[in-house]
């Protein structure tokens, strides 16, 4: 009889779990929220543009992983968090430091190897970070963010902080096992973290459908009794609808929860990948109909909010700033020898 009850009652834990995994509907923002969404990812856009011209140059070198295509991803997530919130992700991460507010100088700055980057060119693209900013890297082993950053959600609970941290990783470092081990100890000790799965269909050149058992990433935390949403990446208004309310549920005390944002990467995995493990038609499907930035604009000239001309003055604003931070890089010097040995534990 005992066991027949805890069955039932795990059955209906299940239950409830699932049903929070429904997608909040996109909300209707303002002109001015959307003209902001519409800045935000271009200039994310465009300083990845540049950021591949130079790596083709020689000016970037080392590793380059571009986040072309899932701008929406981090633009609404980031808008729906507040001073002393804490974010951390993978090494496809330019993106992440730009929404975040990091100067794009110090960033271009860093992907050159120069002296004025976040990390005084000693970490590259990979790893770059900002206490100023409350950004905690940049990550190069797969994965390895994410124990880190539930770390700093048990510190903000340990130490009374009402604060949230956002801890982004890909479809293919859903599957690893430090993965679920933070999940349990979040889960166990109801940590104030929102889990940020950017599936972009494919961990490395390989389909999520080909690694992956179970595809719906938000039900990848049922059995730590985790809930989670199914959300449409390329829309950044219902990233900001999911993540306001992610945001608010780890705020007040309820635990972690999953946000499987369905996105797409219009470049390879990294620089040195041809992606031709994809077809050109499955890419300009994607770029034609479900692009991010082209939702929005399309809404604002729809609704009267912009002309085509404004937004091509808002494009060519970004452009110059992008264009600047390329030459500060271009034009910083490298870190003297010296810098070898500080911030060192030897």
């Amino acid at each position: 009889m005992a066991a027949r009850a805890k069955k039932t009652s795990a059955k209906k834990t299940q239950t409830v779990l699932t049903n929070t995994a429904r997608s909040p509907e996109p909300a209707e923002f303002t002109k001015e929220e959307e003209l902001q969404f519409y800045h935000d990812m271009l200039l994310i856009r465009r300083f990845e543009e540049k950021a591949g011209q130079l790596y083709g140059m020689g000016v970037i070198g080392g590793f380059c992983h571009l986040y072309i295509g899932q701008e929406a991803v981090v633009t609404g997530t980031v808008k729906a968090i507040k001073e002393g919130d804490q974010v951390i992700t993978s090494y496809r991460d330019h993106g992440h430091m730009l929404a975040t507010g990091m100067n794009p100088r110090g960033v271009m700055a860093e992907l050159a190897g120069r002296k004025d980057g976040f990390s005084k060119g000693k970490g590259g693209s990979m790893h770059m970070f900002s206490k100023e900013k409350n950004f905690f890297g940049g990550h190069g082993i797969v994965g390895a963010q994410v124990p880190i950053g539930t770390g700093l959600a048990f510190s903000n609970k340990y130490l009374g902080r009402d604060n949230v941290t956002l801890v982004y990783f890909g479809d293919g470092a859903a599957n690893q096992g430090q993965v679920y081990e933070s999940f349990n100890m979040a889960s166990l000790w109801k940590l104030p973290v929102v889990y940020v799965i950017e599936n972009n269909q494919y961990a490395m050149g390989t389909a999520v459908s080909r690694a992956s058992a179970e595809t719906d990433f938000s039900r990848r935390g049922l059995s730590f009794e985790i809930p989670g949403y199914v959300v449409d990446g390329m829309d950044v208004c219902a990233v900001k609808s999911a993540a306001d309310e992610a945001v608010a549920w780890a705020r007040s005390g309820k635990g972690p929860i999953i946000l499987d944002m369905q996105t797409y990467r219009y470049r390879g995995h990294s620089m040195s990948d041809p992606a031709k493990y994809r077809t050109k038609e499955e890419v300009e499907k994607v770029k034609t109909e479900h692009d991010p930035i082209n939702q929005v604009k399309n809404r604002c000239i729809k609704k009267g909010w912009a002309t085509e001309d404004e937004l091509k003055e808002i494009d060519k604003k970004v452009r110059a700033v992008v264009a600047d931070a390329a030459d500060f890089a271009e034009n910083d010097p490298e870190p003297d020898v010296s810098e070898l040995y500080t911030d060192v534990l030897l």
